[in-house]
């Protein structure tokens, strides 16, 4: 019990670190544009894709791993079968987990930049942070939910921040 409190507790650490350095990016990126000159929608979403290149690559990487793992395992070359190798089930787990980040990412992403006249920092910042927290998430998922919650929440916290400053926008006309 001791083990599991302990783990649960250096998720909340983890998770509060995320939460803390997400509003604090984010506040700092819409402060500075905010000050930016307002750009054309066609603009800011042509901006907003080239911002989400670190984020489709972090899942572009998170599918060669499992690819090269299998390959390199006369166990798993054959596929799926339920029967895997740990370090391809653990692949597949932080595949499966960004997948379901770059989404989320990529969706909040298109909705700033559709709803926010001046969000050229904020893309950024929104991708910067995705990618520091997928580096973290990876490093840190092999030995732990504690090791890898900083990662987990820098890369989901900044996608519910960008939908909650686009929703706000929205709300203010």
């Amino acid at each position: 019990m001791r083990s599991f409190e302990r783990e649960q507790r250096g998720v909340v650490l983890g998770m509060a670190g995320a939460l803390a350095t997400t509003v604090t990016v984010v506040g700092v990126a819409l402060a500075l544009d905010h000050a930016a000159p307002p750009r054309d929608l066609a603009d800011r979403l042509a901006h907003a894709l080239r911002a989400e290149l670190p984020v489709v690559a972090w899942l572009a990487a998170a599918i060669a791993d499992v690819a090269r793992r299998r390959f390199f395992s006369a166990r798993d070359i054959a596929g799926g079968g339920g029967d895997e190798t740990p370090a391809v089930a653990r692949a597949r787990a932080i595949l499966q987990n960004t997948l379901e980040q770059v989404v989320l990412a990529s969706a909040a992403q298109a909705i700033v930049a559709a709803t926010i006249a001046r969000s050229a920092r904020l893309s950024v910042a929104l991708a910067a942070l995705f990618a520091l927290g997928r580096l973290l998430f990876w490093l840190g998922y092999r030995h732990g939910a504690r090791a890898r919650a900083l990662g987990f929440g820098l890369s989901f916290y900044p996608s519910v921040a960008a939908l909650l400053v686009a929703g706000v926008a929205l709300v203010a006309g």
